[in-house]
């Protein structure tokens, strides 16, 4: 009685992963699988997952963006202080895709501005740190894992992805600069002095640091140059980190890679079913951009992606929109519910001032963009 208390607990805490799951049997139902529909999964994307998010962990665990922490911590001012936190969120989320950019940015930004006083400043903060994260990443086909995805799909190259991705970024930099200095408009030189200590390296896992490191170079070529031969990279980045940290291993989210499998599975099995791949293409086809950022309200941007890439016909209007929908609502991305969980375990009662907070800001930000990212959209990749 007490394992069935945990496994519900378990499927109750990872949401995405039970819809998931869910999806995975209703598409296998309308269409049973095949070893030959099985084998046509993207086993790519799935590897290149894997090894991302073992990279990622061992960035995290071994503090690897240490000198960009320290430097926050000797900024004086809040205006400069908070556009080097949401900017760094908006840079870093390019290469170490945006939920591990909140993950070492939002804990950082609560401790300084808590030891500094300045705690009513925390949530417009952390919401401009989302947004920073969600559009900072789209400039690069591996900052979100839609993004990954979606560049597996298309035949373009990096230097043409990040060619249409470019105006998108180049707005939203923009335009968060604004938000920032609108925060602060009553006094542009607000000072803050934080007495926040910054974690040293240990001189001892020097080792760790250059392996991860050399790991992540190796991952990006991999990703950058579309090698066929992605599946060579996989063994050599496990065995890598066995023989430096194999406890790395129990802190990988594997839960994110079980639901992109589950996903990719539905999405096989609803494409091979006649009459639901019909209604689909008729109803999708055209209108991708508003899909992508509807759907992604329901079961996130992601799976949403998954879902109606095999439908869509406008490869633009697909990404675009899913690179907008992080801005309706905290499901539109993961990375908003990362940021969200983060944020209730230091302020457990303040689960609802986030999200409306959360709302406010990101819708403002969304009516700004979404007209010009469904203009842009007609701007085709290819």
């Amino acid at each position: 009685m007490q394992a069935l208390k945990k496994v519900g607990a378990f499927f109750k805490k990872e949401r995405m992963l039970t819809l998931s799951l869910l999806a995975a049997v209703v598409g296998c139902i309308l269409t049973p699988p095949t070893v030959e529909r099985l084998a046509a999964l993207d086993w790519r994307t799935l590897g290149t997952l894997l090894m991302m998010l073992c990279v990622l962990e061992g960035f995290k665990q071994e503090n690897v963006l240490r000198p960009i922490v320290a430097l926050a911590s000797r900024l004086k001012t809040m205006p400069v202080l908070t556009l080097f936190l949401v900017f760094g969120v908006f840079f870093t989320s390019m290469f170490v895709t945006n939920d591990v950019s909140l993950i070492i940015f939002v804990p950082l930004t609560i401790l300084l501005f808590r030891t500094g006083g300045k705690e009513k400043y925390i949530l417009p903060v952390l919401t401009f740190q989302n947004i920073a994260a969600i559009r900072g990443s789209l400039l690069m086909p591996f900052g979100s894992p839609q993004n990954l995805f979606l560049f597996g799909q298309a035949d373009v190259s990096v230097w043409q992805f990040m060619g249409h991705m470019l105006p998108l970024a180049a707005m939203s930099a923009v335009l968060l600069v604004v938000f920032v200095l609108v925060l602060f408009r009553k006094n542009l030189k607000e000072p803050i002095t934080s007495d926040a200590a910054v974690t040293p390296w240990e001189p001892s896992r020097r080792k760790q640091r250059i392996t991860y490191l050399s790991l992540f170079v190796l991952l990006l070529l991999v990703i950058v140059t579309r090698t066929t031969y992605w599946w060579a990279a996989l063994p050599v980045v496990l065995v890598a980190i066995a023989i430096v940290d194999r406890r790395l291993f129990l802190k990988v989210d594997y839960v994110l890679i079980l639901t992109f499998f589950c996903f990719f599975l539905f999405s096989s099995s609803i494409a091979n079913n006649p009459v639901v791949a019909d209604w689909l293409r008729q109803w999708v086809a055209g209108w991708e951009y508003w899909w992508a950022i509807g759907l992604s309200q329901v079961i996130s941007n992601v799976p949403a992606s998954i879902v109606l890439y095999p439908f869509s016909d406008n490869f633009a209007g697909l990404i675009y929109g899913a690179d907008t929908a992080g801005l309706c609502s905290l499901i539109g991305s993961l990375a908003s519910v990362i940021n969200y969980r983060i944020y209730v375990r230091e302020y457990p009662q303040g689960g609802k001032a986030f999200v409306i907070t959360f709302t406010l800001i990101s819708w403002a930000f969304f009516l700004l963009v979404v007209m010009p990212g469904f203009w842009l959209s007609y701007w085709p990749f290819f």
